[in-house]
């Protein structure tokens, strides 16, 4: 093309500056409605996703019992990329949560019992009675009771993780696949 051509598009004539104007109204407003219609797609409901999630029905042998997220647990859940069931054996607190995609949402447990207030102790690795491998902490608030809580994460192929860290960057990298399943196991001591 001639440099021509572009003197006779860009000249500022008249019948330029309508159709330059013009075209420029038809870009925003197409923007505009890709806007609209983005906004008004609803994201799937999270409650959904978890309801429709089927946690196991019993752990180690023994039934479990759904209890209801707390209203914290659950807002952290609606943004979550899985989901977060949360029962109880009658002894212990069980919090699973299945996961979709690599995330820093999913962080050690020690994070959220300091964060509420608790003091950690005893952190190390341990073997259950069916050799899985955990990493166990004892947490404590003030002069309250004592709490042992243990946590695990295992990928698709049965690959578990006891540090958050080495799991992230083994999902995001490739090294593990998904879903993966965290599972952190409470009980008084």
């Amino acid at each position: 093309m001639s440099t021509r051509f572009f003197e006779v598009l860009f000249a500022n004539h008249f019948i330029n500056r309508i159709g330059h104007k013009t075209a420029f109204a038809l870009l925003m407003l197409l923007c505009m409605l890709w806007s609209t219609a983005a906004a008004l797609r609803a994201p799937p409901e999270p409650s959904m996703a978890m309801a429709s999630h089927e946690w196991p029905s019993q752990w180690d042998g023994v039934p479990l019992r759904p209890l209801a997220l707390g209203d914290v647990e659950q807002r952290f859940a609606d943004r979550f990329p899985g989901a977060i069931g949360r029962m109880t054996n009658g002894t212990q607190t069980i919090v699973m949560r299945a996961v979709n995609a690599p995330t820093r949402m999913l962080h050690p447990a020690a994070d959220c019992y300091r964060a509420l207030g608790f003091r950690i102790e005893q952190a190390r690795l341990e073997r259950d009675a069916q050799e899985r491998l955990w990493r166990c902490f004892v947490a404590q608030r003030h002069s309250a009771q004592k709490i042992r809580v243990c946590e695990r994460i295992v990928d698709a192929e049965g690959t578990a993780f006891t540090d958050t860290s080495a799991w992230y960057w083994a999902a995001a990298s490739g090294r593990s696949s998904g879903p993966w399943q965290a599972v952190t196991v409470a009980r008084p001591m």
